[in-house]
């Protein structure tokens, strides 16, 4: 659920430590771990903001392509969240296992940290907009050549009630092969 519906209420630190505690235990070939995360909060979330609305600005006026709506949005969005987790997947440095798989690897951590926040009814969503693939990012979060910045992880409390869940039937999705 997108931030627009969060409230003002903060989610628990504990809870917050419990959903990146679980992130930690995703599959994981050769045990790389590649998953990094940097929580904003309180304070942390202005400081977000104008970074990231620093980095689209810079990264788009030259091109001619920067959008004064989409940076008011940076500045806005992260204000509306509890928390707002950077998604970071920091690569083996020895290159044991090809890069998707420490891509999925991070995207195992993110599910996991998915299904902990809808254990406690909270709000989240996996934004990979605004300045996710921007060279400048990796800069902002000092990150090497062969890291990938993967976006943002966003958590709050809802301000209704939660909802029911919606996906097509399983069926249409599965072949089994019994013979």
């Amino acid at each position: 659920m997108y931030p627009g519906s969060y409230s003002e209420e903060t989610v628990p630190e504990e809870i917050i430590n419990e959903i990146l505690e679980n992130a930690n235990w995703a599959p994981t070939h050769k045990l790389t771990q590649p998953w990094r995360f940097v929580v904003f909060t309180g304070e942390g979330l202005k400081t977000l903001a104008k970074k990231q609305a620093d980095v689209y600005k810079e990264s788009t006026e030259l091109s001619g392509t920067f959008d004064q709506g989409v940076y008011d949005m940076l500045l806005s969005k992260p204000l509306k969240a509890s928390h707002v987790i950077a998604i970071i997947m920091k690569r083996d440095n020895q290159e044991r296992v090809p890069e998707i798989e420490e891509i999925a690897s991070v995207s195992a951590a993110v599910q996991n940290m998915y299904l902990t926040a809808c254990y406690y009814e909270l709000g989240c969503y996996w934004g990979t907009s605004g300045i996710t693939y921007f060279k400048k990012t990796h800069q902002l979060f000092n990150l090497e050549e062969n890291d990938r910045f993967m976006g943002f992880f966003f958590i709050g409390k809802l301000n209704r009630e939660y909802p029911e869940g919606k996906r097509d039937s399983i069926e249409d999705k599965v072949q089994w092969v019994k013979e």
